[in-house]
């Protein structure tokens, strides 16, 4: 029988960003039942962020639940020190925080193009770089993106932009850590059952994103939770600056 040592992931540390629910949820957990401590962050829902580290908790692993808007700089910088305090150090840094809305280019204002770069793309930036500062050698940094950047779509110009900036900045800095044996790949999701696909994108659209699946349905979040866990592992060690499309055969 196998001990909690034998996991693919014992004795890391992780960080998720936007783990309180949806896919960073599904990310946490999965990456601890494979053995890696977790910092559980979330931005304001602090019930459901502490759900997430009692079910962790109950596997025999240690987690905690840390608040911060990716946005604010001050909040972001604080979850590393957070975390590298009560793990001792940082393996993995997963940027899944993120924020989406679609309008029309011509009903775009300026505050929704900045908050959702702040968020999406300046909060990721500078998620990496701490990681960078800090990552431990063989850790692994995983950006999740969207297939919208390979599909397109109408009234996505500003959330397309924001997630083709941070596969950029995965194979830029996946080549500036690879000397410390540190992995830098983006998990592009398609379209996942996700509370936040259910505000964004009305039913009848979300039919035809299924439709556009091989598999005739939407992603689940364990769907790109266990893409992610392969990565994070020493499997993945061999895959860097790539865009790993998780989509169901959509994209």
């Amino acid at each position: 029988m196998s001990s909690q040592h034998d996991l693919p992931l014992a004795g890391k540390a992780a960080i998720v960003t936007g783990a309180s629910r949806g896919i960073g949820r599904a990310i946490a957990l999965r990456i601890a039942e494979h053995g890696a401590a977790v910092a559980v962050n979330y931005k304001s829902n602090a019930d459901a962020a502490n759900e997430v580290v009692e079910t962790i908790q109950r596997m025999g692993n240690n987690a905690i639940a840390v608040a911060a808007d990716m946005a604010d700089l001050g909040q972001l910088r604080s979850l590393f020190e957070q975390a590298e305090a009560e793990f001792g150090g940082i393996d993995i840094v997963v940027n899944n925080a993120g924020t989406a809305a679609f309008q029309p280019i011509a009903e775009v204002t300026e505050n929704m193009f900045d908050s959702m770069f702040a968020t999406n793309t300046r909060g990721v930036f500078f998620s990496m770089q701490e990681a960078a500062k800090r990552l431990r050698a063989d850790g692994r940094i995983i950006n999740i993106s969207s297939g919208i950047t390979i599909l397109g779509g109408a009234g996505a110009s500003v959330y397309g932009g924001t997630k083709g900036a941070i596969e950029q900045f995965t194979m830029a800095v996946a080549k500036e850590l690879g000397p410390r044996g540190i992995t830098v790949n983006t998990v592009s999701a398609g379209g996942t059952s996700t509370d936040l696909l259910d505000e964004v994108v009305p039913k009848e659209f979300q039919a035809g994103m299924a439709a556009n699946s091989a598999f005739g349905r939407l992603g689940q979040p364990d769907d790109i939770a266990d893409v992610v866990a392969f990565l994070c592992s020493h499997a993945g060690r061999w895959i860097t600056g790539q865009n790993i499309r998780a989509t169901g055969g959509a994209a």
